[in-house]
C-alpha cells in the first residue's frame, strides 16, 4: 500500500472511441413493443436516437477536457485505486466536504454544482458559503479500480473516503451524497470520525440519525436553495434525487 496521490490525465485513444461507434452501429435492435407508449419499456424509436447520439453526436473529448480541467488524482486505499476531483475553492477558509455520486453514475453528477460550490461569491453567493470538494469514483465506476474480491460494501467504502480525507490533510471536513452515495455519507456518519463535523444526503436510508453531524445552515442553504435555482429543478426533487 502506497499513500501517494498521483495526478491523472484522461486521455481515451482514437482507436477506442471509433470501436466504439463501430459496435453501436451494429447494435440488432428488437422488434417494436406491442403497445403504443412506454407501457413495455422505453420505445425503439427512443433507443435508436440515444444509440444515434452516442454514435454520432457525443462529444467524449469534450468531457474529458473538463474532467482535465477540473483536476483529477488517483491513489490506492485498502489494495484499490480510487479515482477524485479535488477542487479547492480560492476562500482559505472554505470547509471540506467530500461528495459520493450514486448508481448508476459517475463525478459528473456534480459538474454544474462545483462551480457555485466552491466559488460561491462568483455565482452570486457569499465567501462563507464555500467549499473545498473532494469527490471521489465509487469503487468498480469509472476510473476507480474495479475490486477481484468481495467486501466492498458500505462501510468499507466509508472507511476509504475517511482515509482519503486524511491523507488530503483535512482535520474537519463534511460529507455529501445521493442515492448509494447517500448509503456511504450516513456509514461516515454513523461510524463518527472526528474530523467529519457534518453531513447532508439527498435521499434517506434506514441508517441511524446522529444529530452532531446532520449539516451546517451554510450547507443546507447552498446544497438546497442553490443548488435547485442552478440545475432548474423544483427544490423538493432535490431532496429525494443526486443532481443530474
Amino acid at each position: 500500500m502506497t499513500d501517494q496521490i498521483e495526478p491523472f490525465h484522461l486521455s481515451v485513444p482514437d482507436a477506442d472511441l471509433e470501436d466504439l461507434r463501430e459496435r453501436l452501429a451494429r447494435t440488432r435492435w428488437p422488434q417494436p413493443a406491442t403497445v403504443e407508449g412506454t407501457g413495455q419499456g422505453p420505445t425503439l424509436a427512443k433507443l435508436q436516437a440515444l444509440g444515434d447520439y452516442w454514435r454520432e453526436t457525443y462529444d467524449w473529448r469534450r468531457c474529458e477536457a473538463l474532467l482535465n480541467g477540473l483536476g483529477q488524482s488517483r491513489t490506492e486505499i485498502d489494495g484499490l485505486g480510487i479515482h477524485f476531483l479535488h477542487v479547492r475553492s480560492p476562500e482559505p477558509d472554505a470547509l471540506p466536504l467530500i461528495m459520493t455520486h450514486g448508481w448508476p453514475s459517475s463525478v459528473l453528477d456534480f459538474r454544474k454544482v462545483i462551480g457555485p460550490l466552491t466559488d460561491p461569491v462568483a455565482h452570486g453567493g457569499e465567501a462563507g458559503d464555500a467549499f473545498h470538494l473532494v469527490i471521489p469514483t465509487l469503487p468498480g465506476f469509472g476510473f476507480s479500480d474495479k475490486p477481484t474480491e468481495p467486501g466492498w460494501l458500505y462501510p468499507r467504502i466509508a472507511d476509504a473516503w475517511i482515509e482519503l480525507m486524511d491523507r488530503l490533510g483535512y482535520e474537519r471536513w463534511g460529507a455529501q451524497g445521493g442515492d448509494l452515495g447517500c448509503a456511504v455519507t450516513d456509514t461516515i456518519a454513523s461510524k463518527r470520525p472526528p474530523a467529519c463535523t457534518v453531513r447532508s444526503t439527498s435521499c434517506s436510508t434506514r441508517l441511524p440519525s446522529y444529530p452532531a453531524l446532520s449539516g451546517t445552515a451554510a450547507m443546507r442553504k447552498v446544497l438546497v436553495s442553490l443548488t435547485p435555482r442552478l440545475l432548474k429543478t423544483p427544490r423538493s426533487s432535490v431532496a429525494s434525487h443526486s443532481p443530474p
